[in-house]
């Protein structure tokens, strides 16, 4: 496993890095249209109803898996590589 993150982590992870990172953006957004698909239909039920925890756990599910699944489309391994911070100094208060 370790080997796997050192290989994201590198500037040129390869076509099989490109390929499963892609694919589960892929699915996420799937998984995004899916809750977002039921929520719909569940909210759109007569009579109306007050939300319940299901249609909450529901909408975060679509927030985030879609979310996730464009980030992990659009940017692939390249969403792993390390970025180099600067060293911070710390000053001293003055008063």
């Amino acid at each position: 496993m370790a080997a796997i993150r050192r290989r994201l982590e590198s500037n040129q992870p390869g076509w099989a890095a490109q390929i499963a990172v892609r694919s589960a953006g892929l699915a996420l957004l799937g998984l995004c249209a899916a809750a977002a698909w039921w929520l719909h239909r569940s909210v759109s039920q007569l009579p109306a109803h007050s939300a319940t925890f299901l249609e909450f756990a529901a909408a975060a599910l679509a927030v985030s898996s879609g979310c996730l699944g464009w980030a992990l489309l659009g940017e692939g391994p390249g969403l792993f590589r390390l970025i180099p911070v600067p060293g911070r100094t710390i000053l001293p208060f003055s008063n």
